[in-house]
Protein backbone atom coordinates (compact mmCIF):
# COMPACT_ATOMS: atom_id res chain seq x y z
CA UNK A 1 0.00 0.00 0.00
CA UNK A 2 1.64 3.67 -0.97
CA UNK A 3 1.54 5.92 1.06
CA UNK A 4 0.55 9.57 0.29
CA UNK A 5 1.41 12.92 2.13
CA UNK A 6 -1.38 15.75 1.25
CA UNK A 7 0.05 18.89 1.64
CA UNK A 8 -2.72 22.17 1.45
CA UNK A 9 -4.27 24.72 3.28
CA UNK A 10 -7.11 23.73 2.60
CA UNK A 11 -9.21 21.28 4.55
CA UNK A 12 -12.13 21.20 2.19
CA UNK A 13 -9.15 19.90 -0.40
CA UNK A 14 -7.72 17.58 1.91
CA UNK A 15 -10.48 15.99 3.17
CA UNK A 16 -11.80 15.37 -0.44
CA UNK A 17 -8.65 14.21 -1.81
CA UNK A 18 -7.87 11.95 1.46
CA UNK A 19 -11.58 10.08 0.82
CA UNK A 20 -11.12 9.37 -2.61
CA UNK A 21 -7.35 8.23 -2.76
CA UNK A 22 -8.32 6.17 0.36
CA UNK A 23 -10.79 4.82 -1.44
CA UNK A 24 -8.08 3.50 -4.25
CA UNK A 25 -6.35 1.46 -1.49
CA UNK A 26 -3.63 4.23 -0.33
CA UNK A 27 -2.51 5.34 2.98
CA UNK A 28 -2.99 9.27 3.58
CA UNK A 29 -1.67 11.46 5.70
CA UNK A 30 -1.95 15.12 5.78
CA UNK A 31 -0.52 18.50 6.62
CA UNK A 32 -2.03 22.32 6.59
CA UNK A 33 1.05 24.04 5.46
CA UNK A 34 4.60 23.66 3.89
CA UNK A 35 5.99 23.71 7.17
CA UNK A 36 4.23 21.17 8.63
CA UNK A 37 4.32 19.26 5.66
CA UNK A 38 8.21 19.41 5.18
CA UNK A 39 8.50 17.66 8.86
CA UNK A 40 6.54 15.07 8.46
CA UNK A 41 8.10 14.75 5.24
CA UNK A 42 11.73 14.93 7.22
CA UNK A 43 10.38 12.37 9.96
CA UNK A 44 8.10 9.80 7.78
CA UNK A 45 8.41 7.78 4.88
CA UNK A 46 6.39 8.48 2.27
CA UNK A 47 5.93 6.95 -1.77
CA UNK A 48 4.41 10.21 -3.09
CA UNK A 49 3.60 13.99 -1.77
CA UNK A 50 0.38 15.90 -3.61
CA UNK A 51 1.38 19.89 -2.64
CA UNK A 52 -0.29 22.84 -3.47
CA UNK A 53 1.24 25.99 -3.96
CA UNK A 54 0.07 28.84 -2.08
CA UNK A 55 0.12 28.43 1.32
CA UNK A 56 1.05 30.01 4.36
CA UNK A 57 4.39 29.85 6.50
CA UNK A 58 6.41 27.49 3.32
CA UNK A 59 4.75 28.06 -0.29
CA UNK A 60 4.55 24.73 -2.53
CA UNK A 61 7.70 25.90 -4.52
CA UNK A 62 9.73 25.89 -1.48
CA UNK A 63 8.33 22.78 -0.25
CA UNK A 64 9.49 21.34 -3.37
CA UNK A 65 13.17 22.70 -2.77
CA UNK A 66 13.72 21.42 0.46
CA UNK A 67 12.28 18.15 0.42
CA UNK A 68 14.36 16.76 -2.69
CA UNK A 69 17.58 18.19 -0.56
CA UNK A 70 16.01 15.24 1.80
CA UNK A 71 14.04 12.49 -0.54
CA UNK A 72 15.15 13.07 -3.98
CA UNK A 73 13.49 9.97 -5.34
CA UNK A 74 10.02 10.90 -3.69
CA UNK A 75 7.60 12.04 -6.78
CA UNK A 76 5.71 15.20 -5.82
CA UNK A 77 3.23 16.21 -8.07
CA UNK A 78 2.27 19.90 -7.56
CA UNK A 79 -1.71 21.07 -7.42
CA UNK A 80 -2.55 24.74 -7.92
CA UNK A 81 -5.61 26.86 -8.22
CA UNK A 82 -3.89 29.55 -9.70
CA UNK A 83 -2.60 27.44 -12.27
CA UNK A 84 0.04 29.08 -14.99
CA UNK A 85 2.38 28.03 -17.79
CA UNK A 86 4.89 30.00 -15.85
CA UNK A 87 4.53 28.41 -12.53
CA UNK A 88 4.44 24.70 -14.26
CA UNK A 89 7.47 25.29 -15.80
CA UNK A 90 9.14 26.43 -12.77
CA UNK A 91 7.64 23.59 -10.38
CA UNK A 92 9.39 20.99 -13.08
CA UNK A 93 12.00 22.93 -13.12
CA UNK A 94 12.75 22.12 -9.24
CA UNK A 95 11.95 18.53 -9.64
CA UNK A 96 8.38 18.30 -9.52
CA UNK A 97 6.73 15.09 -10.91
CA UNK A 98 3.72 16.47 -12.67
CA UNK A 99 1.58 19.90 -12.61
CA UNK A 100 -2.46 19.90 -11.56
CA UNK A 101 -4.89 22.29 -11.88
CA UNK A 102 -7.20 22.72 -9.12
CA UNK A 103 -10.07 21.22 -9.55
CA UNK A 104 -8.13 18.52 -10.30
CA UNK A 105 -9.34 16.03 -12.99
CA UNK A 106 -10.25 12.89 -10.87
CA UNK A 107 -8.96 10.73 -13.91
CA UNK A 108 -6.24 12.40 -14.89
CA UNK A 109 -5.10 12.88 -10.86
CA UNK A 110 -4.99 9.05 -10.72
CA UNK A 111 -3.22 8.33 -13.71
CA UNK A 112 -0.48 10.58 -12.63
CA UNK A 113 -0.24 9.29 -9.30
CA UNK A 114 -0.26 5.92 -10.82
CA UNK A 115 2.63 6.97 -13.19
CA UNK A 116 4.53 8.58 -10.35
CA UNK A 117 4.83 6.08 -8.68
CA UNK A 118 5.15 3.25 -11.06
CA UNK A 119 8.41 5.36 -11.95
CA UNK A 120 9.61 5.48 -8.43
CA UNK A 121 9.23 2.10 -8.50
CA UNK A 122 11.55 1.52 -11.55
CA UNK A 123 14.16 3.98 -9.79
CA UNK A 124 14.07 1.70 -6.85
CA UNK A 125 14.53 -1.29 -8.63
CA UNK A 126 17.14 0.50 -10.85
CA UNK A 127 19.60 1.32 -8.09
CA UNK A 128 18.99 -2.23 -6.56
CA UNK A 129 19.85 -3.96 -9.65
CA UNK A 130 23.14 -1.36 -10.07
CA UNK A 131 24.06 -2.03 -6.60
CA UNK A 132 24.00 -5.67 -6.89
CA UNK A 133 26.06 -5.77 -9.94
CA UNK A 134 28.43 -3.00 -8.68
CA UNK A 135 31.74 -3.97 -8.40
CA UNK A 136 32.57 -3.47 -5.40
CA UNK A 137 30.59 -2.11 -1.95
CA UNK A 138 32.23 1.23 -0.40
CA UNK A 139 33.82 1.32 2.29
CA UNK A 140 32.30 3.46 4.67
CA UNK A 141 34.38 5.74 7.71
CA UNK A 142 36.48 8.31 7.95
CA UNK A 143 38.47 7.73 10.88
CA UNK A 144 41.79 7.59 10.48
CA UNK A 145 42.49 3.51 10.57
CA UNK A 146 40.20 3.34 7.83
CA UNK A 147 41.79 6.55 5.58
CA UNK A 148 45.02 4.49 6.10
CA UNK A 149 43.91 1.30 5.04
CA UNK A 150 41.90 3.12 1.83
CA UNK A 151 45.42 5.23 1.07
CA UNK A 152 47.10 1.68 1.67
CA UNK A 153 45.28 -0.30 -0.96
CA UNK A 154 45.92 2.65 -3.74
CA UNK A 155 49.84 2.21 -3.03
CA UNK A 156 49.49 -1.60 -3.10
CA UNK A 157 47.13 -2.62 -5.02
CA UNK A 158 48.70 -1.37 -8.61
CA UNK A 159 51.93 -3.19 -7.85
CA UNK A 160 50.79 -6.73 -7.88
CA UNK A 161 52.46 -7.75 -3.97
CA UNK A 162 50.56 -9.93 -2.48
CA UNK A 163 48.86 -8.81 0.94
CA UNK A 164 47.43 -10.44 4.08
CA UNK A 165 44.63 -8.89 5.70
CA UNK A 166 44.56 -9.32 9.36
CA UNK A 167 41.24 -8.65 11.68
CA UNK A 168 38.30 -10.05 13.45
CA UNK A 169 35.67 -11.75 12.12
CA UNK A 170 33.31 -8.99 10.46
CA UNK A 171 35.28 -6.21 10.27
CA UNK A 172 35.06 -6.37 6.16
CA UNK A 173 38.43 -8.25 5.16
CA UNK A 174 36.65 -9.53 1.76
CA UNK A 175 35.94 -6.07 1.58
CA UNK A 176 39.36 -4.44 1.26
CA UNK A 177 40.33 -7.93 -0.92
CA UNK A 178 37.88 -6.51 -3.44
CA UNK A 179 39.12 -3.22 -3.43
CA UNK A 180 42.64 -4.33 -3.65
CA UNK A 181 41.39 -6.13 -6.98
CA UNK A 182 39.56 -3.82 -8.32
CA UNK A 183 42.21 -0.95 -8.46
CA UNK A 184 44.82 -3.65 -9.75
CA UNK A 185 46.33 -4.21 -12.77
CA UNK A 186 44.24 -7.73 -13.32
CA UNK A 187 40.72 -5.41 -12.65
CA UNK A 188 39.58 -7.41 -15.45
CA UNK A 189 40.55 -10.88 -14.78
CA UNK A 190 38.73 -12.79 -12.27
CA UNK A 191 38.60 -12.45 -8.58
CA UNK A 192 37.94 -16.05 -7.12
CA UNK A 193 37.41 -16.65 -3.44
CA UNK A 194 38.49 -19.61 -1.14
CA UNK A 195 37.37 -20.06 2.28
CA UNK A 196 39.38 -22.05 4.32
CA UNK A 197 37.81 -22.87 7.15
CA UNK A 198 34.90 -23.89 5.26
CA UNK A 199 36.35 -26.51 3.09
CA UNK A 200 37.29 -30.14 5.14
CA UNK A 201 40.78 -30.18 5.53
CA UNK A 202 40.85 -33.69 2.79
CA UNK A 203 39.29 -32.13 0.32
CA UNK A 204 41.21 -28.34 0.46
CA UNK A 205 43.85 -29.88 -2.27
CA UNK A 206 41.26 -30.78 -4.36
CA UNK A 207 39.19 -26.90 -4.11
CA UNK A 208 42.24 -25.34 -4.98
CA UNK A 209 44.61 -27.34 -7.31
CA UNK A 210 41.67 -29.50 -9.16
CA UNK A 211 41.74 -33.50 -9.26
CA UNK A 212 42.12 -35.69 -12.33
CA UNK A 213 39.27 -38.31 -12.61
CA UNK A 214 40.19 -41.15 -10.84
CA UNK A 215 42.56 -39.40 -8.46
CA UNK A 216 40.16 -40.62 -5.07
CA UNK A 217 36.92 -42.29 -4.90
CA UNK A 218 34.52 -39.49 -5.94
CA UNK A 219 36.53 -38.09 -8.03
CA UNK A 220 34.30 -38.97 -11.09
CA UNK A 221 35.16 -36.28 -13.41
CA UNK A 222 37.84 -34.05 -14.27
CA UNK A 223 37.92 -30.36 -11.76
CA UNK A 224 39.69 -27.60 -12.12
CA UNK A 225 40.80 -25.96 -9.26
CA UNK A 226 40.46 -22.21 -7.99
CA UNK A 227 44.32 -21.33 -8.13
CA UNK A 228 43.76 -22.10 -12.48
CA UNK A 229 39.90 -20.12 -12.20
CA UNK A 230 41.60 -17.60 -11.06
CA UNK A 231 44.42 -17.45 -13.39
CA UNK A 232 45.03 -14.14 -14.88
CA UNK A 233 43.21 -12.48 -11.98
CA UNK A 234 43.53 -12.98 -8.03
CA UNK A 235 42.76 -15.53 -5.38
CA UNK A 236 41.10 -14.45 -2.48
CA UNK A 237 42.57 -17.04 0.16
CA UNK A 238 39.84 -15.81 3.23
CA UNK A 239 40.73 -18.19 6.57
CA UNK A 240 43.83 -19.34 5.52
CA UNK A 241 44.79 -19.90 9.10
CA UNK A 242 42.61 -22.90 9.13
CA UNK A 243 44.61 -24.29 6.20
CA UNK A 244 46.06 -28.11 6.88
CA UNK A 245 49.67 -27.73 6.68
CA UNK A 246 49.98 -29.82 3.66
CA UNK A 247 47.80 -27.62 1.91
CA UNK A 248 50.32 -24.75 2.98
CA UNK A 249 53.06 -26.61 1.25
CA UNK A 250 51.27 -26.88 -1.91
CA UNK A 251 50.33 -22.96 -1.56
CA UNK A 252 54.10 -22.18 -0.79
CA UNK A 253 55.41 -23.77 -3.92
CA UNK A 254 52.87 -22.57 -6.00
CA UNK A 255 53.87 -18.90 -4.97
CA UNK A 256 57.65 -19.82 -5.25
CA UNK A 257 57.21 -21.50 -8.83
CA UNK A 258 53.79 -19.88 -10.15
CA UNK A 259 53.20 -23.60 -11.21
CA UNK A 260 50.39 -26.29 -9.52
CA UNK A 261 49.56 -29.89 -9.56
CA UNK A 262 46.06 -31.12 -9.65
CA UNK A 263 45.58 -33.95 -7.22
CA UNK A 264 46.54 -37.18 -9.01
CA UNK A 265 48.31 -35.81 -12.19
CA UNK A 266 52.09 -35.61 -13.14
CA UNK A 267 51.53 -32.71 -15.03
CA UNK A 268 52.63 -29.03 -13.76
CA UNK A 269 50.01 -25.84 -15.16
CA UNK A 270 51.31 -22.97 -14.91
CA UNK A 271 49.74 -20.17 -13.07
CA UNK A 272 49.80 -16.32 -12.56
CA UNK A 273 47.93 -15.31 -9.56
CA UNK A 274 48.00 -12.88 -7.14
CA UNK A 275 47.47 -14.33 -3.69
CA UNK A 276 45.46 -11.56 -1.10
CA UNK A 277 44.99 -13.84 1.89
CA UNK A 278 42.82 -13.25 5.05
CA UNK A 279 42.61 -14.74 8.60
CA UNK A 280 41.15 -13.68 12.03
CA UNK A 281 44.12 -15.47 13.90
CA UNK A 282 47.18 -14.45 15.11
CA UNK A 283 49.90 -15.92 12.63
CA UNK A 284 52.81 -16.16 14.46
CA UNK A 285 51.09 -17.51 17.51
CA UNK A 286 49.86 -20.28 14.82
CA UNK A 287 53.80 -20.67 13.62
CA UNK A 288 54.98 -21.12 17.02
CA UNK A 289 51.66 -23.72 18.03
CA UNK A 290 53.22 -25.16 14.73
CA UNK A 291 50.04 -25.03 12.67
CA UNK A 292 51.01 -23.14 10.18
CA UNK A 293 54.42 -22.32 8.19
CA UNK A 294 57.04 -19.63 8.74
CA UNK A 295 57.82 -19.53 5.79
CA UNK A 296 54.19 -19.42 3.98
CA UNK A 297 53.77 -16.61 6.54
CA UNK A 298 56.72 -14.83 5.04
CA UNK A 299 55.73 -15.05 1.55
CA UNK A 300 51.98 -14.07 1.68
CA UNK A 301 52.58 -11.42 4.34
CA UNK A 302 54.74 -9.03 2.11
CA UNK A 303 52.11 -6.11 2.48
CA UNK A 304 50.32 -6.58 5.83
CA UNK A 305 46.47 -4.50 6.33
CA UNK A 306 45.11 -4.67 9.71
CA UNK A 307 41.37 -4.17 9.55
CA UNK A 308 40.41 -2.55 12.91
CA UNK A 309 37.22 -4.11 15.02
CA UNK A 310 34.27 -1.48 14.79
CA UNK A 311 34.55 -0.33 18.57
CA UNK A 312 37.79 1.21 17.48
CA UNK A 313 36.61 3.23 14.99
CA UNK A 314 33.66 4.35 16.34
CA UNK A 315 33.60 7.44 14.62
CA UNK A 316 32.76 5.86 11.34
CA UNK A 317 29.22 4.47 13.17
CA UNK A 318 27.06 7.32 12.56
CA UNK A 319 28.15 7.62 8.66
CA UNK A 320 27.69 3.24 8.38
CA UNK A 321 24.27 3.66 10.03
CA UNK A 322 23.34 5.98 7.41
CA UNK A 323 24.67 3.42 4.90
CA UNK A 324 22.94 0.51 5.66
CA UNK A 325 19.58 2.82 6.31
CA UNK A 326 19.60 3.31 2.74
CA UNK A 327 20.96 0.19 1.21
CA UNK A 328 17.71 -1.70 3.14
CA UNK A 329 15.38 0.82 1.95
CA UNK A 330 16.44 0.06 -1.39
CA UNK A 331 16.73 -3.09 -0.85
CA UNK A 332 13.25 -3.34 0.63
CA UNK A 333 11.42 -0.48 -1.94
CA UNK A 334 10.64 1.49 1.00
CA UNK A 335 11.84 5.41 1.75
CA UNK A 336 14.42 5.31 4.22
CA UNK A 337 13.47 5.74 7.45
CA UNK A 338 15.25 8.55 10.21
CA UNK A 339 16.91 7.64 13.19
CA UNK A 340 16.51 9.67 16.30
CA UNK A 341 19.82 11.33 17.73
CA UNK A 342 19.38 9.89 20.83
CA UNK A 343 19.18 6.41 19.45
CA UNK A 344 22.26 7.22 17.12
CA UNK A 345 24.62 8.01 19.98
CA UNK A 346 23.46 5.04 21.84
CA UNK A 347 23.86 2.44 18.82
CA UNK A 348 27.26 4.40 18.60
CA UNK A 349 28.29 3.36 22.44
CA UNK A 350 27.08 0.08 21.93
CA UNK A 351 29.49 -3.03 21.83
CA UNK A 352 29.88 -4.56 18.60
CA UNK A 353 31.24 -7.98 18.98
CA UNK A 354 30.27 -9.00 15.35
CA UNK A 355 31.41 -5.73 14.25
CA UNK A 356 30.44 -4.73 10.87
CA UNK A 357 28.29 -7.61 10.22
CA UNK A 358 26.60 -7.19 13.67
CA UNK A 359 25.70 -3.62 12.77
CA UNK A 360 24.24 -4.36 9.22
CA UNK A 361 21.89 -6.82 10.99
CA UNK A 362 20.56 -4.58 13.91
CA UNK A 363 20.16 -1.45 11.53
CA UNK A 364 17.93 -3.64 9.37
CA UNK A 365 16.08 -5.41 12.63
CA UNK A 366 15.16 -1.76 13.11
CA UNK A 367 14.01 -0.63 10.26
CA UNK A 368 11.59 -3.56 9.97
CA UNK A 369 10.51 -3.37 13.73
CA UNK A 370 10.30 0.55 14.26
CA UNK A 371 7.75 2.82 13.25
CA UNK A 372 8.35 5.72 10.62
CA UNK A 373 11.49 6.87 12.47
CA UNK A 374 13.73 4.96 14.68
CA UNK A 375 13.34 6.06 18.36
CA UNK A 376 15.96 5.79 21.33
CA UNK A 377 13.19 2.73 22.37
CA UNK A 378 13.10 1.20 19.57
CA UNK A 379 17.11 0.41 20.07
CA UNK A 380 16.41 -0.13 24.08
CA UNK A 381 14.04 -3.01 23.27
CA UNK A 382 15.23 -4.54 19.89
CA UNK A 383 19.08 -4.34 20.14
CA UNK A 384 20.17 -3.98 23.83
CA UNK A 385 18.46 -6.74 25.61
CA UNK A 386 20.65 -8.56 23.08
CA UNK A 387 23.82 -7.22 24.78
Amino acid sequence: MASILIIDDEKAIRKTLSEILRFEGYKIDEAADGEEGLRKFSNSAYDLVLCDVKMPKMDGIEFLEKSKAIHPDVPIIVISGHGNIETAVEAVKKGAFDFISKPPDLNRLLITLRNALDKQTLVKETKLLKRKVGMVKEIIGNSKPINTIKDTIEKVAPTGARVLITGENGVGKELVARWIHEKSNRSKGPMVEVNCAAIPGELIESELFGHEKGAFTSAIRQRIGKFEQANGGTLFLDEIGDMSLGAQAKVLRALQEGKITRVGADKDISVDVRIVAATNKDLLKEVDNKNFRLDLYHRLGVIIIHVPSLNDRREDIPLLIDYYLEMIAEEYGQSKKNIDKDALELLSQYNWTGNIRELRNVVERLVILSGKKIELQDVTTYVLPNQ
